[in-house]
């Protein structure tokens, strides 16, 4: 894709978003609503803790677009799936991420290019209109990588810092989806 589509792309899913925040919640689209402005492959992963291994399945946001929607207007997440967010370049310990227009709590955990959990943190949903009204979640060590799942899974699953995060098949995709052209 050219500069010229990429930015037409980025101003689409901005509008699009911008429209959003201004609805109230009874206008608020489903998350379908959503799926044409930003497609997600999935893939399966496994955490690895020091006594059992548990089996996700990960929707991947490898891009901005995908790094903004995020889980955004969701509301529900099955018990064994997930967000992943995947970077190029390790990102530094002050990024953060935020739950503007995200309707679950969410566990995330920020990961090193080794697959290892480095800081987990538990965030609440955001009932800000504004995006500047919503706090900011840092990661609190880089990151190559972020997996956001239901509040409360890490505690369930005894998942902890120093365990670690596979992508079985060296991160073959599951289903393969692509925007409509």
């Amino acid at each position: 894709m050219n500069d010229l589509h990429r930015i037409c792309a980025r101003l689409a899913t901005m509008v699009a978003l911008a429209t959003a925040a201004c609805r109230s919640d009874a206008d608020v689209p489903s998350p379908d609503e959503y799926s044409h402005l930003v497609a997600f492959d999935t893939a399966g992963v496994r955490l690895i803790t020091g006594s059992d291994t548990v089996s996700l399945t990960v929707e991947l946001a490898t891009t901005p677009d995908q790094h903004t929607m995020g889980l955004m207007e969701r509301r529900a997440l099955p018990d064994h799936a997930g967000m992943l967010f995947l970077y190029a370049d390790v990102q530094p310990a002050s990024s953060a991420f935020w739950m503007f227009r995200t309707r679950i709590p969410l566990d995330i955990a920020f990961i090193d290019s080794a697959g290892v959990i480095r800081t987990t943190l538990t965030m609440v949903p955001c009932t800000s209109v504004l995006a500047e009204g919503c706090p900011e979640y840092p990661a609190g060590a880089p990151f190559i990588s972020a997996l956001e799942v239901n509040a409360g899974y890490f505690a369930r699953h005894r998942i902890r810092v120093g365990d670690r995060l596979v992508m079985p098949d060296g991160g073959r995709r599951v289903h393969e989806t692509r925007p409509p052209t």
